[in-house]
C-alpha cells in the first residue's frame, strides 16, 4: 500500500468516525439540551428523527450521485455541508434550528458516507488489500460511535454546544487533507449522464416516508393512521419507482444489481444486525440511567468494552477472513451477538458491572466479526461504476434496521411498563430485550443460508472439475 494510499484511507476513516461520533455525541446531550432549550419530548424526539430521515432518505440517492457525478465531488461538497449545518446546531436558540441543522446534516452524511465507500472500493483492487482496508474502515466507524459515547458524555459537561462544534473541527481537518490526498479517479466508460428525475422523486418520496413510518413506530400512543398512511405511501412510491426504472435506458437503479444473492443476504442480515444493536444500546442506555440512577458518564464508560472490536477488526478479523472465509466470519458474528442478548435477559435491578460485562465484551467480539465482512460481501463483485450504489443500498440498510430496532424496543418497552413500579419498568426491559436476540438470530439464519448455498456450489463444483472430460 502506497504512502498516498494510506493517506486516503486515513481520511476515509476519519469521516466515516466522525459520522459515527456525530450521531453518538448528540444521544448523549439529549437530556441537556433539552434542559436548555426548554423542549418538549415530541420535539426532543423530533431531533433524532430528523436526522434519520435526512439519512434514510437520500441516501440510495446519495450513492448513486457519486458513480454519475464523481466520489470525490460528492464526497467534498457533502463534507462542506456537513461542516456547516454542524456549526449552526451549536448556535441553535431554538428547536426549529436544531430540527433544521440535524435534517440537513442526515441528508449530507447520506451523500458523503456511500462516497467514501466507494472510494475505498475503486481505489483498491478487489481481494486482500481491499478486504484489510474495509475491515480497517468498519472497525474506525464502530469506534467512532462507541468512543463517541464518551467524547459525548465529556463534552455534554462543558456544554453541550461542543458536541456540535467538535466536528465542525474535526470536518475542517478531513476536508483539508481530502483536498489535497484523494483524486477522481480516470473512468474508462463514462456512465451516462442522463438526469432521471422521476427516479430520483420516487425514491426519496419513497425512502422519506418509510423512514417517517418506522420512527413514528416509537410512539404508538399517537394513533396508527399517519404510520400507515406514511407506509402505505412510501410503498406506492417505490412499486412507481420500480415501474420507472424498469422502462428507463439508463436508469438511476439498475435493478439487476438485486438479482445479487450475496448483495441482498448482506444487505438483509446488516438491517437485522444493525437494528439488533442499536436496539440492544438504546434499552441499556435508559436501564443503567432511569432505573439505576448512573450519570451519562458512567452509561458511555459501562458500554466502553463494546469499543474492543475498533482494535480487534483491523487486526484479528482479517486473518480470520483469510482462513474461514467472509460468510463464516459473519455467521460466528451474529451468533456471538445474538449470545450477548441472551446473557443480558435476566437482568436484575441490582446487577452490577460484573454481571453486565459478559454481554458488553461478547457483543463487541461479535461486532468485529460481523461488521466488516458485510460491507465486504456486499460490495464484492459489484462493477466498479455502480460501487456508490452498493454502497448506498448497505447504509440504506443500516440506518432502516437501526431505526427500526429503536422503534420496535421503544414499543414493547412502552407496551410492557404496567403500573410504573421499578419492577414492572424491568419488566419491560426484559420484554424488549426479546427483540434484539429474535433480530440477531434472524440475521445468524439468513447468513447461514448462504453459507450453505455456498458450501452447495462449492461441492458441485470440485465434482464437476473431478470428473474427466470425455
Amino acid at each position: 500500500m502506497s504512502g498516498r494510499a494510506r493517506g486516503v484511507l486515513l481520511v476515509l476513516c476519519g469521516a466515516i468516525f466522525l459520522e459515527g461520533i456525530d450521531v453518538a455525541m448528540l444521544n448523549v446531550a439529549l437530556p441537556s439540551i433539552r434542559a436548555e432549550l426548554g423542549l418538549s419530548t415530541a420535539m426532543l424526539s423530533g431531533v433524532v428523527s430528523a436526522y434519520v430521515l435526512g439519512y434514510g432518505g437520500f441516501m440510495l440517492l446519495g450513492g448513486r450521485a457519486a458513480d454519475l457525478y464523481g466520489r470525490r465531488r460528492t464526497f467534498l461538497t457533502w463534507l462542506v455541508v456537513f461542516l456547516v449545518f454542524s456549526g449552526l446546531g451549536g448556535f441553535a436558540t431554538e428547536g426549529w434550528t436544531l430540527l433544521l441543522a440535524r435534517f440537513v446534516t442526515g441528508v449530507a452524511a447520506a451523500f458523503m458516507t456511500p462516497a467514501g465507500l466507494s472510494i475505498i472500493t475503486t481505489s483498491f483492487e478487489e481481494g486482500p488489500k481491499r478486504d484489510k482496508a474495509l475491515l480497517f474502515y468498519a472497525g474506525t466507524a464502530a469506534g467512532g460511535f462507541t468512543l463517541g459515547l464518551v467524547i459525548g458524555g465529556l463534552l455534554t459537561r462543558i456544554d453541550w454546544r461542543w458536541v456540535f462544534f467538535t466536528p465542525v473541527l474535526l470536518s475542517a481537518v478531513i476536508l483539508l487533507a481530502a483536498l489535497w490526498l484523494i483524486k477522481e479517479p480516470v473512468v474508462r466508460e463514462r456512465v451516462p449522464r442522463r438526469a432521471d428525475f422521476a427516479g430520483a422523486v420516487t425514491v426519496t418520496a419513497a425512502m422519506l416516508l418509510i423512514a417517517y413510518a418506522v420512527v413514528r413506530l416509537e410512539h404508538p400512543g399517537q394513533g396508527w393512521g399517519w404510520t400507515v398512511a406514511s407506509f402505505a405511501g412510501g410503498a406506492a412510491a417505490l412499486v412507481a419507482f420500480v415501474a420507472i426504472e424498469r422502462r428507463l435506458p439508463a436508469p438511476l437503479v439498475r435493478l439487476g444489481i438485486l438479482k445479487s444473492g450475496p448483495l441482498v443476504r448482506a444487505n438483509a442480515s446488516a438491517l437485522l444486525f444493525a437494528g439488533s444493536f442499536f436496539g440492544f444500546q438504546f434499552l441499556v442506555t435508559l436501564y443503567l440511567q432511569e432505573l439505576r440512577g448512573w450519570s451519562t458518564l458512567e452509561t458511555s464508560l459501562a458500554l466502553l468494552a463494546v469499543g474492543v472490536d475498533a482494535v480487534l477488526a483491523p487486526t484479528v478479523t482479517p486473518r480470520l477472513v483469510a482462513k474461514f472465509g467472509h460468510t463464516r466470519v459473519i455467521f460466528a458474528g451474529l451468533v456471538l451477538a445474538a449470545g450477548a442478548y441472551a446473557l443480558f435477559l435476566p437482568l436484575g435491578l441490582d446487577w452490577t458491572y460484573a454481571a453486565m460485562f459478559p454481554s458488553m465484551i461478547t457483543l463487541g467480539l461479535g461486532f468485529a466479526l460481523a461488521y466488516g465482512p458485510l460491507t465486504i460481501v456486499a460490495t464484492e463483485g459489484i462493477a466498479e461504476d455502480e460501487q456508490g450504489l452498493a454502497g448506498g443500498l448497505l447504509y440504506t440498510a443500516f440506518q432502516f434496521g437501526a431505526a427500526l430496532g429503536l422503534s420496535t424496543v421503544t414499543a414493547v418497552n412502552v407496551a410492557a411498563l404496567g403500573d410504573g413500579s421499578r419492577e414492572a419498568a424491568l419488566g419491560g426491559f426484559r420484554a424488549a430485550l426479546v427483540v434484539p436476540l429474535v433480530m440477531a438470530v434472524l440475521a445468524a439464519i439468513i447468513t447461514g443460508t448462504g453459507r450453505q448455498r455456498g458450501s452447495t456450489k462449492d461441492a458441485r463444483l470440485a465434482s464437476d472439475e473431478a470428473i474427466p472430460a470425455s
